[in-house]
């Protein structure tokens, strides 16, 4: 019975490690990916809720490339835009959109790679982010 109950814990002892082995910590990248896909997503429902202000409408387009060196200065825009201050909805996606500034120029700046400058890229319609990436 005790070389079966070495066994059985060998096992899981095994099995534990390699757990631990997959759930290894975020990078940078995939943060900011994530929290991109995220901003995007929440614009999206944001855009097609039918309870929100109708300044929402007037919101700058939110769609986001991490890739693109434009998108520093969408996120900028978008965090500054004057309008809809007491739409609660977008506040909230204002602090996201902070959030991922703040990443991509202060704790990823030397992670991240720019593969394109093309700000026209980034007014590509809202459907096609979230499917393509």
């Amino acid at each position: 019975k005790l070389p079966t109950m070495k066994m059985l814990l060998s096992l899981i002892a095994l099995l534990s490690a390699a757990q631990l082995a997959r759930a290894a910590p975020p990078t940078c990248y995939s943060r900011v990916l994530s929290l991109s896909k995220e901003i995007t997503e929440s614009f999206k429902e944001l855009q097609t809720s039918k309870a929100v202000d109708s300044c929402v409408e007037t919101l700058p387009r939110l769609y986001l490339d991490i890739h693109n060196y434009c998108v520093l200065a969408k996120l900028r825009d978008f965090v500054a835009y004057p309008r809809c201050d007491t739409v609660l909805e977008v506040n909230e996606l204002k602090e996201k959109a902070r959030s991922l500034y703040t990443i991509l120029i202060s704790y990823c700046r030397r992670d991240l790679v720019f593969l394109t400058d093309d700000c026209n890229a980034l007014e590509i319609p809202i459907e096609h982010s979230i499917a393509e990436n």
